[in-house]
């Protein structure tokens, strides 16, 4: 995996994280209503703000997305994003480090910005989600746990991949 980063500066990786809720059966995701990654499903996360430990910022978001705050959560990855192409001042290249949250309080609903729903675990819209995805979170679902790197163009599509179960 090192290889792949030989040509990128992983010291100005923006630190997001991305948590995840399931169980046997289903996955809570939620549709993407604005900004990066708008008209995709995915988890619920966002930019580590300063002052904030990548914890805090995965209890935030999720507060801030879908109304619930995390109780218990455990880390299950770090995912290493590359945009070519993408200039300097918008850095898209992030590093995002994967929760899976198992217990919260309050009930999931719609913000401004997301819109959450179940998905029967067998039924989970890759096609509708960010191509890597289908890679590495299969994976997740089954207990494992992650580190990837995944290259993108500026067009928002998968180039190169690298995923290992840790």
């Amino acid at each position: 995996m090192e290889d792949m980063y030989k040509n990128y500066d992983t010291s100005k990786l923006r630190q997001v994280s991305l948590s995840l809720i399931w169980d046997e059966k289903r996955i809570l995701l939620a549709m993407k209503k604005r900004g990066f990654g708008e008209g995709l499903w995915n988890g619920y996360g966002g930019k580590q703000k300063e002052g904030e430990t990548i914890e805090e910022t995965a209890i935030r978001e999720t507060r801030e997305e879908i109304n619930i705050t995390a109780t218990e959560m455990e880390k299950v990855g770090t995912l290493s994003f590359f945009f070519e192409g993408v200039p300097s001042d918008q850095n898209w290249n992030q590093k995002v480090t994967v929760f899976r949250i198992t217990k919260w309080e309050g009930t999931p609903s719609e913000s401004e910005e997301m819109k959450p729903q179940w998905f029967d675990i067998n039924n989970i819209p890759y096609d509708k989600m960010w191509p890597d995805d289908i890679i590495w979170q299969p994976k997740v679902l089954k207990g494992m746990k992650v580190e990837g790197t995944f290259i993108f163009d500026a067009n928002k599509k998968l180039k190169k991949s690298d995923i290992k179960v840790l």
